[in-house]
């Protein structure tokens, strides 16, 4: 999960009872195998005394930055979006290093051709 990210920032209460989400997602970021997959990855632990919600800040290695309210999601689900945005920026990375143009624009024609080796579904009248 580390390895799409180059900064985590985790801001909480300590005394706040809407804490899990945030005390989760710290506690996957500090996982050995989390670690290991990017060493380079800050984790910043930042406790409040005020009234603000839990608060997790990811910071994606293409600089983009994305803030999530820790009452409203899930320590999980966080986790999936970041795993989910790190494949598109992997593939984004293969189709810029083969020269390719980025985002793939796939004209219209081509999206309603059938794939090879796939059945054409027959019309209604077709099948009497």
């Amino acid at each position: 999960m580390l390895k799409f990210l180059s900064k985590v920032r985790i801001e909480f209460n300590a005394l706040d009872p809407r804490l899990a989400s945030c005390m989760e997602f710290l506690a996957q970021c500090n996982a050995r195998k989390a670690k290991e997959s990017n060493p380079a990855c800050q984790v910043q632990v930042k406790r409040r005394t005020d009234d603000h919600p839990p608060q997790i800040t990811v910071t994606f290695v293409n600089g983009v930055e994305e803030v999530f309210d820790g009452t409203q999601t899930t320590a999980q689900t966080i986790r999936n979006m970041i795993l989910e945005k790190g494949q598109y920026l992997e593939t984004e990375q293969m189709f810029r290093e083969a020269g390719e143009k980025w985002p793939v624009v796939i004209p219209d024609e081509e999206l309603n051709i059938p794939a090879p080796g796939t059945k054409v579904p027959r019309k209604a009248e077709d099948k009497k």
